[in-house]
C-alpha cells in the first residue's frame, strides 16, 4: 500500500535516525573498545588525574550546550519544543556522528578505536559546530534537513580543523577560528543556498514575546556562566587553564556592560534591546577564545570584550539589514553578529598578540613561537587560518545548501515555519483539533 504524501516527511525523519543509530551499533560492536586497565600504579594515577580533571569541565559544557543554548534559541514564541528539541538531538547525532569519523581517521590502530573521554570531548566539539550553524536557519529548515546538514558539515570541519590547526599551526584553543568562524560562515553558505536570492519576508510568528525573550536571556545566562570551561578544557592544566579562565571572565564582563551601553545609545528612547542582551553579552567569550592562555595583558582581555560587544550590537543593528537588503541573506538567529564578527576580530587579535609577543612571553607555550622575525611568519599563519576557516566553510555551505533543496527533504512551507504544531502533538491541540489539521499536513507533501 503506499504512503500518502502527508505521512511521508513523518517517517521519514526516524527512518534516517533509525538507520544512523542500528549503523553505529554494528560499528561500535566490531571495532569500539575501551583501553585495557593498566596494573601499573603510575597510569592508574595519571587515568584518575585527567578524569577528575576534565570531567568538571566536561559537565559545565554540557549544561552550556544542552541547556544554555538550547533555552538560547527559544526566542520565536510558537517553536519553543522545537527549538529545544533539535538542538538536544543534533547534538547527539553530531557527536557520534564526529566520534566515528575521528575514530577512523586519528585513532584506529590494529583494528580498534579505544574511547576516552577526551576523544568524546573533541567530538562534542565538533558538535557545537552544527548548532552554531543551525542558527541561520532555525524555524524554516525541516529536521531531515537539519540532519544531512550536520552529516556534510561535520566531516568538513575535521578536515578544516586538520588543515588550521595542525598543517599550518594555528594558535586556537578557545575554538574561535575553528569553530566560532567556521560554523558562522557555513550557515550562512547554507541559507544563502537553500533560500537562494528571495528575501525573506518577515514571518508572523518570528516575532518575539516577552515571554520568550525572557526564557532566551535565561540561555545567555546559563552559557555566560559557564563558557569559561568551554575555552579552558583543552589549555594545558596549570598557568595557561589558569590564564585562560581569568581572561575569559574578563573579556565577557566588559561585553555583559559594553552590550548595555550600546544597545542603551542605538535606540532612540535608550531602552534596551533584549537581542543584544542575548547575544552581545557573550561575544567576548567568542573573540577571547583564541588569544585566552596567551600572555596578554588584563586590559587586553577586557579591551577585546569590548570591542566584540560593540561589534555585534552594532552588527544587529545596522549590518544585519543591509546583507539582508543588498544579497537577500537570511540569518535567523544572528550568528554573523556573535560569531562570525566577534570571532574575526579574535583573530585578528591574535595576530597582534603575536607580532608584539617576545621570546618568554608570547604564549603559554613559548616553544611554539619564535622571537623576532619568526613571530612574523606565525601571526602569518593565523591570518592564513582564518581565510582557511572562511573561504572552506563559505563554499562547503554552499554546497551543502544545494542538496538541502532536494524535494525529499520536506522542507516546510513558508506559512507553517515557526510553529511546533508542525513536529509536535501539543495538548491544546489535542483538546481542541483545527478543522485544518489535515491541510496542514498535506502541505507537506512533495512538490516538483
Amino acid at each position: 500500500m503506499a504512503v500518502p504524501p502527508s505521512t511521508y516527511p513523518r517517517r521519514l525523519l526516524p527512518l534516517f535516525l533509525g538507520l544512523f543509530q542500528g549503523a553505529l551499533l554494528l560499528f561500535f560492536a566490531l571495532f569500539v573498545t575501551y583501553a585495557e586497565p593498566s596494573a601499573q600504579e603510575e597510569d592508574t594515577n595519571l587515568v584518575a588525574n585527567q578524569v577528575y580533571s576534565t570531567f568538571p569541565f566536561f559537565q559545565d559544557i554540557q549544561v552550556m550546550l544542552v541547556v544554555g543554548l538550547g533555552l538560547l534559541l527559544t526566542f520565536l514564541p510558537r517553536y519553543g519544543f522545537s527549538a529545544l528539541t533539535h538542538n538536544f538531538l543534533l547534538l547527539h547525532f553530531s557527536m557520534q556522528w564526529a566520534l566515528v569519523l575521528q575514530g577512523l581517521l586519528h585513532h584506529f590502530h590494529h583494528g580498534q578505536i579505544h574511547l576516552d573521554l577526551h576523544k568524546l570531548l573533541i567530538s562534542e566539539f565538533a558538535a557545537v559546530t552544527v548548532l552554531i550553524s543551525v542558527g541561520a536557519i532555525l524555524g524554516r529548515a525541516s529536521p531531515c534537513q537539519l540532519l544531512i546538514m550536520a552529516t556534510c558539515e561535520i566531516p568538513i570541519y575535521l578536515a578544516s580543523e586538520w588543515v588550521i590547526v595542525t598543517r599550518l599551526g594555528v594558535l586556537d584553543v578557545g575554538g574561535t577560528i575553528t569553530i566560532h568562524v567556521f560554523s558562522c560562515y557555513f550557515g550562512l553558505g547554507v541559507s544563502k543556498a537553500l533560500f537562494r536570492a528571495t528575501q525573506q519576508p518577515l514571518h508572523p510568528k518570528e516575532t518575539p514575546t516577552t515571554s520568550s525573550d525572557l526564557v532566551s536571556l535565561v540561555g545567555t545566562l546559563i552559557l555566560w556562566v559557564f563558557w569559561p570551561s568551554f575555552v579552558a578544557v583543552l589549555c594545558q592544566p596549570g598557568d595557561a587553564q589558569h590564564r585562560a579562565i581569568l581572561n575569559t571572565l574578563l573579556a565577557m564582563s566588559a561585553s555583559a556592560i559594553t552590550t548595555v551601553v550600546a544597545s542603551s545609545l542605538l535606540e532612540r528612547d535608550g531602552k534596551l534591546s533584549p537581542g543584544h542582551l542575548q547575544n552581545g553579552s557573550l561575544a567576548g567569550g567568542v573573540a577571547i577564545g583564541v588569544v585566552a592562555d596567551m600572555a596578554v595583558p588584563p586590559v587586553a582581555a577586557l579591551a577585546l570584550g569590548s570591542l566584540s560587544a560593540t561589534v555585534c550590537v552594532l552588527g544587529f543593528r545596522f549590518l544585519t539589514p543591509l546583507l539582508g537588503r543588498k544579497l537577500a541573506l537570511h540569518d535567523q538567529c544572528g550568528i554573523h553578529n556573535l560569531h562570525g564578527l566577534p570571532g574575526i576580530l579574535g583573530a585578528a587579535a591574535s595576530v597582534v598578540a603575536i607580532l608584539v609577543a617576545s621570546k618568554d612571553t608570547s604564549v603559554s607555550h613559548p616553544s611554539q613561537l619564535s622571537p623576532a622575525g619568526g613571530n612574523a611568519s606565525e601571526a602569518l599563519c593565523q591570518a592564513a587560518g582564518l581565510a582557511v576557516a572562511i573561504g572552506a566553510s563559505l563554499l562547503a555551505g554552499l554546497l551543502t545548501g544545494a542538496a538541502l533543496r532536494l524535494p525529499c527533504l520536506a522542507r516546510p512551507p513558508e506559512r507553517l515555519c515557526f510553529d511546533d504544531s508542525l513536529y509536535f502533538k501539543l495538548q491544546d491541540q489535542a483538546e481542541s483539533p483545527g478543522p485544518d489539521s489535515s491541510a496542514e499536513e498535506g502541505a507537506l507533501a512533495l512538490k516538483e
